[in-house]
């Protein structure tokens, strides 16, 4: 697909905003490994070619085994994910669908305990702000497999 528009280009100020918004949610205090996993979900069940390149490789690039990544679509099913993780992608599905139910009581009952009040916002942003990236990516077609990672940082 024909790249349709180069937001960063057409509109400086918004990128600006959105890139302030990405650098406090990746220095929020949550997991940098919970954040890529969720950030991937999400892009996963918005479609978006785009993010879901550049999320599995900077998870690559931060340690994350491959069997998490390709079992991330199916992690109720799969033993490889920690209760917190699972409360934050099952937090992820349901604010990212959040049109098709509302986020129920049930789900922020099961969600709420794995995490202090501070986290469960910041985590929300998380989502918020994936799915607001996963908006900008596919309605104006970002050229997907060009991003690169990254290298990280050892001592």
């Amino acid at each position: 697909m024909a790249v349709r528009l180069n937001y960063v280009k057409a509109a400086p100020g918004a990128y600006q905003v959105m890139s302030q918004l990405e650098k406090y949610v990746r220095n929020c205090g949550l997991e940098s490994s919970l954040l890529e996993l969720v950030k991937t979900r999400a892009s996963q069940l918005n479609g978006c070619a785009y993010c879901l390149d550049m999320h599995t490789k900077d998870a690559r690039a931060a340690g994350e085994s491959e069997q998490r990544i390709y079992l991330l679509s199916a992690w109720r099913e799969a033993p490889f994910y920690s209760e917190r993780e699972r409360a934050a992608l099952e937090w992820a599905e349901a604010l990212t669908l959040i049109a098709d139910n509302h986020v129920p009581d049930d789900i922020y009952e099961r969600v709420a305990p794995h995490f202090t009040d501070e986290e469960l916002v910041n985590l929300t942003l998380a989502v918020n702000t994936i799915n607001a990236w996963n908006r900008f990516a596919i309605s104006f077609r970002t050229e997907v497999g060009t991003y690169q990672p990254k290298q990280a940082v050892t001592h």
